[in-house]
């Protein structure tokens, strides 16, 4: 592992990048005066201070939750091609804005402005995903004796959403897209650990969406979220997040028996078959799966599953690699690592790493926090890698960092039970040149996502979401803006037949 010494990065100025000093709550089309608390929006690279947040409440809530109401008539006889217009507007403006969008999200998160810049195509490309995939999203009929049925789709009405910090654009993209394009109207409450860029695309989306229609609320979960996930007027939940909090927002739904889509955490398998041919271009991939976003991804695949037969000739080609990635600043171009999102995720991490060194898993490279020059507020951490069993916490439990958990196979049998073996089941993937073999293995995973020779392969349309403790439902894809309506059956006889109940009527 390498650390940056680039002395020429140039890191942009809060103020330049057109961040207020403060946010208050986004509500019925405009900015509300910040009252009471506020949270400190920190760069955590460099401990700067970039805004002040406001420390939703209930009563933030209570507004914001009355102005989405309000709005959703109006929202709702839209046509589909009318809304359809409105999120191809949005995808546009969010594309114009992407680079300094991408910047503070640099700057608010930590996270190398290369990953950020990727972020808003993927959150623009969900827009205009969905701005087409409603023209489509049809109803059913047939014919009947003597009339015709009729099943149409009709939105569910307010929804409120959660979700957290690590890709904040691509997030809201995903909790606004198909909410919007269906017909509903939201109260978005963004983390409190990476609000800015969030509260910056409301401004956006006040000058092409009518007032009310999607109104954001930041604060703290225990305060604004678990408002949001109890009041009584919200006719949808979603959330992204830990399996944890997942559990309760889950619960919120079932208490008042509205309908949740939960998309929560994750241990994915990552499968390395001996047929591969390419072991530079594998172990690239493994690396890639595991440490993009500096591991703070659900889905990252930190299960390694190496087959015996090639292991002594995979493991050195993953292990130099993993040490050959240079560690530095969100705005640095050398680095492929930069720091994670808060001291308390940083402790978290090393705290993994400490439960993994003494359960008895073998550190092979890394582990270690390092420092930056320009940035020593950042925690940074060495991309790191254990030779592990399936049964130790470090291979059970979600760490949320740049850690690897290798774990040697030779038996396909041993291996699917152990792969399927966590309580989670959002991905997984497989490296083979055997169709059949791959397609066999992921017809015997447990996860709702199996990439196949490319880990991550985020295509817009394919569905995104998990089995057992990773959630609830999917998104991504056309699957989700039924996850935002319902059905509602119309049978249409076309005159009334004849009596025939009370055949002892005289009159």
């Amino acid at each position: 592992m390498a650390i940056s010494t680039n002395s020429d990065v140039k890191v942009p100025d809060s103020r330049s990048l057109g961040i207020d000093d403060a946010y208050g709550p986004f509500i019925n089309g405009a900015f509300q005066p910040v009252r009471g608390d506020t949270l400190d929006a920190v760069a955590p690279a460099t401990g700067d201070l970039l805004s002040k947040i406001s420390r939703g409440d209930a009563q933030d809530i209570d507004e914001a939750v009355a102005a989405a109401s309000a709005a959703f008539p109006a929202w709702r006889a839209l046509s589909y091609e009318e809304r359809s217009a409105l999120l191809i507007r949005f995808a546009d403006a969010l594309t114009e804005n992407a680079e300094r969008l991408a910047a503070i999200d640099a700057l608010d998160t930590g996270r190398r402005l290369f990953e950020t810049r990727l972020d808003y195509q993927l959150a623009a490309s969900q827009y205009r995903y969905f701005a087409g995939a409603v023209l489509t999203h049809e109803g059913m009929g047939r014919p009947m004796p003597g009339g015709y049925m009729i099943a149409k789709r009709e939105p569910l009405g307010v929804c409120g959403q959660i979700i957290p910090w690590n890709v904040p654009a691509i997030m809201t993209s995903f909790k606004l897209a198909p909410a919007l394009a269906a017909g509903n109207t939201v109260v978005l409450k963004p983390d409190e650990n990476a609000s800015i860029s969030t509260m910056e695309a409301a401004k956006l989306a006040a000058e092409i969406f009518p007032a009310g229609v999607i109104n954001v609320v930041p604060g703290r979960g225990a305060e604004a979220g678990a408002a949001l996930t109890a009041h009584p007027d919200v006719d949808k939940l979603a959330f992204t997040g830990s399996t944890e909090v997942g559990r309760l927002v889950g619960t919120a739904a079932a208490k008042r028996l509205i309908p949740a889509t939960l998309e929560l955490g994750g241990k994915s398998p990552n499968i390395v078959f001996p047929d591969i041919d390419d072991v530079d271009a594998v172990a690239d991939n493994v690396l890639y799966g595991a440490m993009w976003h500096n591991g703070q991804v659900c889905f990252g695949g930190t299960r390694v599953f190496v087959h015996d037969d090639i292991y002594d000739r995979f493991m050195p080609r993953l292990i130099e690699r993993a040490e050959s990635l240079t560690v530095g600043g969100p705005f640095d171009d050398t680095a492929r690592l930069t720091c994670l999102v808060s001291e308390k995720q940083a402790t978290r991490v090393l705290g993994y790493i400490d439960i993994g060194k003494n359960e008895g898993a073998k550190l092979l490279t890394g582990g270690e926090r390092v420092t930056v020059e320009g940035n020593e507020q950042g925690y940074f951490i060495q991309p790191t890698i254990f030779e592990a069993t399936n049964d130790m916490r470090i291979a059970q439990e979600e760490i949320f960092g740049p850690v690897i958990c290798v774990i040697r196979w030779n038996d396909v049998e041993t291996l699917v039970q152990e792969a399927n073996d966590t309580q989670f089941g959002l991905a997984a993937g497989i490296y083979t040149r055997d169709l059949k073999n791959a397609m066999d293995t992921a017809d015997r995973l447990q996860a709702g996502s199996v990439w196949i020779n490319s880990y991550a392969n985020l295509v817009p349309g394919l569905p995104f979401g998990g089995y057992k403790d990773s959630g609830l439902g999917r998104e991504f894809s056309h699957e989700a803006l039924n996850m935002y309506s319902q059905l509602k059956a119309v049978a249409v006889q076309y005159e009334v037949g004849a009596p025939w109940f009370s055949q002892t009527y005289n009159g």
